[in-house]
């Protein structure tokens, strides 16, 4: 089984926010691979990764990184395949890693999600290759009804709960 989706963090201890991603993608059967590179500490390493990632197979980049953050647009940088970036809240509140993923130059686009937000990057990443594959877009569209249907019943079990002034 090759991947298709390559989770990158700049740190393993990026692992509990990134792992958000990596459990989408096994619900939807997608293969993947988990793998810590620091823009600044294996810089060659990234830089191999990168260039690499289209010939062995790689569709989307989700690449996590917190403070600097300077691994999602690194890699953006190396390679034509979309990269997302997932900010994580590493120190002021998030703010500076929000920053260095989203304020990309003209060329190097990087998709942010939100701080800490994996989950839907790897969910930006489905739909990415759902738009070449008939059979991952189902599984999209049943996975979004699915959403949809868990908020009409939190609505319908909210209707149930009993208050004095509570008018419906």
């Amino acid at each position: 089984m090759e991947p298709k989706v390559s989770i990158i963090m700049g740190s393993t201890s990026d692992l509990g926010v990134m792992e958000g991603a990596a459990k989408l993608l096994e619900d939807f059967e997608i293969p993947f691979e988990l793998n810590a590179l620091s823009a600044h500490r294996t810089p060659d390493e990234v830089e191999t990764f990168a260039k690499t990632a289209k010939d062995r197979g790689i569709k989307v980049i989700i690449a996590g990184a917190g403070m600097a953050a300077h691994l999602p647009g690194v890699i953006a940088a190396m390679t034509p395949l979309p990269v997302i970036g997932v900010p994580i809240k590493a120190s002021l509140e998030g703010l500076d890693s929000i920053l260095a993923i989203l304020q990309m130059p003209p060329g190097i686009p990087v998709a942010t999600v939100a701080l800490n937000g994996a989950q839907n990057a790897g969910i930006l990443a489905v739909q990415i290759m759902a738009s070449g594959d008939k059979e991952l877009m189902d599984k999209l569209i049943k996975f979004k009804e699915n959403l949809k249907q868990k908020i009409v019943k939190a609505n319908k079990d909210l209707s149930e709960i009993q208050y004095k002034f509570k008018t419906n």
